[in-house]
């Protein structure tokens, strides 16, 4: 016969006992490790407590630090109504065994609750139970103490040392399940967060760059073409003057395709060094060169799947011109300062408002490399070719500029409108969005009048003739005056001038030079 085992309590405890004690402790343990949902660990929790003692009830109540009360998170009770009741109760911290516990960080076993002052009697006047005996556990972990585990009016004498011991034993590892459990919540909790906000970002970007049909022949004959493209896997090359709407147009091209749920990444190709840019489009190694601390992956490898747009392709440099070939070629490269052979899976849409054609004359482009490139060309019309189309345009930007205002916009002025659409729009689609905008910002409402537009715009100043000039030079001639204008009423800021005209500093710092604008 086992030797019976003297305990401090009334019970006599065998060894047989306790080793199914500790595997229903250890089989409880494997059980909590795999729940990760709060409430169904909890009630779990909870009907093991209840079997295990032969209880007539068991909860579990969390710490509110905030608040600095205890609440009823869940509860095992079969007594009619009493499981709901208890949902609704709160408690300050300092009331009741439970508080006790909670401040003291110790369990209690107490035989008879109406014989001890710590009991707290509204629980049971709210549920309208009684409670007789109690057993209340802290759940602690090493930061801090969550809450309690109560047991409740065993069936069969008081709760004993053991049983104390045995819940301790099962509290502990139900208070890092439970804080593991909170966690994965509320890392759950933020990642719906940002799938909410992801979305509602895509869906204000997919406003924000949506494409405006219009009446024009030409734009509609551009998106049909850009609609027959986005079906196949072909390189495209969008080309036309600076604020045509290069990249909403490639944009939309990913939108039309069956790339439209993977990434779409824009590569601007002016302003960077060869190394820089480079290393922008296919990564470097840790080491690769002074200042690689860690991995990089480039835009491409990033992309894989989706859609890349090299925004003005016709500014790189010939050196990366021959990498950028083979890529096209193979659909694969390595990182800089790499030997590893890296390949993915996605479209180029690339643009620029060069003439590639004089550039591969001149030896400035290689000529395989712009075969590669023009595979669908497509020519974006400036917006004095497609003057039908302003008013359209215009009330677009009138609606969506005074949406981010939080302005009552709500219609332009009949002379204002003239103004816009006798105005020859040298920075195109781009130089309207930023004079509705301006009118949006310093007007009052809630319409726009010519007041509210440029100075260039509303009072009709003089537009650089085009007569006896070619394309290319009035083109040029019209750009110098735009920046020149931008640049005095900026008193010579560039970086103010480039945001007036939509332009990245960069940008126009090259665009000075190459006009040679003093």
């Amino acid at each position: 016969m086992d030797r019976p085992i003297e305990t401090e309590g009334s019970h006599r405890v065998t060894p047989e006992h306790h080793i199914r004690e500790l595997e229903a402790l250890y089989d409880i343990g494997q059980s909590l490790s795999s729940i990760h949902d709060l409430d169904r660990l909890l009630q779990f929790a909870i009907e093991r407590v209840v079997a295990l003692l032969e209880a007539e009830a068991a909860s579990v109540m969390l710490l509110d630090e905030g608040r600095q009360e205890l609440y009823f998170q869940v509860a095992d009770d079969r007594r009619p109504g009493v499981e709901g009741r208890l949902r609704e109760l709160r408690f300050p911290v300092d009331q009741g065994i439970a508080g006790w516990v909670i401040r003291e960080g110790v369990s209690v076993a107490v035989p008879d609750v109406e014989q001890d002052p710590r009991f707290y009697r509204g629980v049971d006047e709210q549920t309208r139970t009684t409670t007789k005996s109690l057993l209340c556990v802290p759940l602690k972990t090493k930061e801090r103490i969550l809450g309690v585990l109560n047991a409740v009016n065993k069936r069969h004498g008081p709760f004993s040392l053991e049983d104390v011991r045995m819940v301790e034993a099962f509290a502990n590892q139900l208070a890092i399940s439970i804080e593991n459990a909170q966690l994965i919540q509320d890392l759950q909790a933020a990642r719906e967060q940002l799938q909410q906000e992801n979305r509602h970002l895509r869906e204000e970007v997919g406003e924000r760059y949506r494409l405006i049909a219009g009446k024009s022949a030409k734009m509609n004959q551009a998106i049909e073409t850009g609609k027959k493209a986005a079906i196949s896997k072909s390189t495209v090359l969008i080309l036309g003057e600076t604020g045509t709407g290069k990249e909403i147009f490639a944009r939309a091209i990913h939108s039309w395709s069956e790339r439209k749920s993977k990434p779409f990444i824009p590569i601007n190709c002016v302003g960077l060094s060869k190394e820089l840019l480079e290393s922008e489009l296919f990564g470097h190694e840790k080491g690769a060169f002074t200042g690689a601390h860690q991995l990089k992956k480039g835009k491409m490898e990033l992309a894989h799947g989706g859609t890349v747009f090299l925004d003005e392709v016709g500014d790189i440099s010939q050196e990366l011109q021959t990498k950028l070939l083979r890529f096209l070629q193979e659909r694969e490269f390595e990182r800089v300062g790499g030997t590893k052979t890296i390949r993915v899976d996605l479209r180029i849409v690339a643009a620029t408002n060069r003439d590639l054609d004089d550039a591969v004359k001149e030896g400035r482009f290689r000529e395989d490399l712009y075969y590669r490139l023009n595979v669908v060309p497509i020519t974006l019309p400036p917006l004095r070719e497609r003057k039908e189309d302003i008013t359209l345009l215009a009330h677009f930007f009138l609606q969506r500029f005074s949406f981010e205002t939080k302005k009552t916009f709500t219609e332009i002025e009949r002379e204002a409108m003239e103004k816009l659409l006798a105005y020859d729009w040298p920075g195109n689609v781009r130089e309207l969005a930023n004079a509705i905008e301006r009118a949006i910002v310093l007007g009052e409402g809630p319409m726009v009048t010519v007041q509210d537009l440029p100075s260039r715009i509303g009072y009709g100043e003089p537009r650089i003739a085009s007569k006896g000039l070619s394309y290319r030079e009035a083109t040029e001639a019209n750009k110098r005056d735009l920046i020149t204008r931008a640049l005095v009423q900026a008193q010579g800021n560039r970086p103010a001038a480039a945001k007036a005209l939509g332009l990245h500093r960069s940008h126009l710092i090259r665009l000075i030079k190459s006009l040679r604008i003093d």
